[in-house]
């Protein structure tokens, strides 16, 4: 943006404007992108933007704001530069250490839920928990029972701790170290993750929207199944004996984790669709 902030005063509409006409090169919801970053700027909803659209922005504030666009074009994710990201109708602090959740991702906890009876106790397991999106969206639809939720990166499990005191979810347990490794000897009645499932070329090729997320978390090898494999492979070994496996992939690797289910002993498997109609989550329940 050519505007000088310092000598002109702009609207909240103008800056709305330009911003989302220049970085409609590089983003695909460039007008959400600037709603959301003035909103941050200003401390306004969305609403209230375009309620108070002829408003004049101050030169400060339109200059901040204008720097987190610039950041936005440069590959920035958005929830990077404001801090949170929604999910689940909550607020999840996030850095450069966690994976954003996405909103296919509800389709996870949705589908998990199914297996978690309300007002039952349970002991449930989530494997790279990242921000704690998942397995804090969990604890708030079943408060009674206990969640464990593990990971790999000490720095991810202290932003998931930050979430989880800010929502006032203590019983969920934070624990480090790779997959099954931190809770070995243990066994949970439902083991729920969203693996690194993005191929090799899938990361060449979505370099500008991938590239400022941390690669452990989205990386899973030349067809995308290490991840999903780690976690399918040596499930039955940590659950009770018709526990449920309820695991996230990519949109073209349904059939192949049905198959890796069933040669791990699952029996009752089924993929759903997000709402864009793509295989996204698999389910399947322990024979043994």
């Amino acid at each position: 943006m050519h505007t000088d902030p310092n000598t002109q005063e702009l609207t909240i509409d103008g800056l709305l404007r330009q911003s989302a006409g220049e970085l409609k090169t590089v983003s695909t919801s460039a007008r959400l992108d600037v709603e959301l970053l003035l909103g941050h700027v200003l401390r306004k909803g969305r609403v209230e933007l375009y309620s108070e659209s002829k408003n004049t922005v101050a030169p400060e504030q339109a200059a901040l704001f204008i720097n987190l666009v610039q950041k936005r074009r440069e590959g920035r994710p958005v929830a990077q530069l404001i801090g949170f990201r929604e999910f689940w109708s909550m607020d999840f602090s996030v850095t450069a250490d966690t994976l954003i959740p996405r909103p296919e991702t509800e389709l996870l906890v949705e589908c998990a839920l199914t297996h978690i009876m309300p007002n039952q106790p349970a002991d449930v397991l989530e494997l790279g928990t990242g921000s704690g999106a998942i397995a804090l969206a969990i604890a708030h639809e079943r408060p009674n029972i206990h969640i464990t939720a593990t990971d790999i990166s000490p720095a991810a499990l202290n932003i998931a701790r930050y979430n989880a005191k800010v929502l006032k979810h203590p019983h969920v347990e934070f624990l480090l170290g790779d997959w099954y490794a931190p809770v070995r000897g243990r066994k949970f009645s439902t083991i729920v993750s969203n693996p690194p499932y993005v191929t090799d070329m899938e990361m060449i090729v979505h370099n500008f929207e991938l590239n400022h997320e941390p690669e452990l978390a989205l990386r899973g090898g030349e067809n995308g199944l290490d991840g999903l494999k780690s976690v399918i492979q040596k499930a039955s070994y940590h659950m009770f004996s018709g526990g449920w496996l309820v695991i996230e992939h990519g949109s073209r690797q349904g059939p192949a984790v049905q198959v890796l289910l069933k040669e791990s002993g699952f029996a009752s498997i089924f993929s759903y669709t997000d709402l864009q109609g793509h295989s996204r989550v698999t389910e399947g329940k322990l024979r043994y």
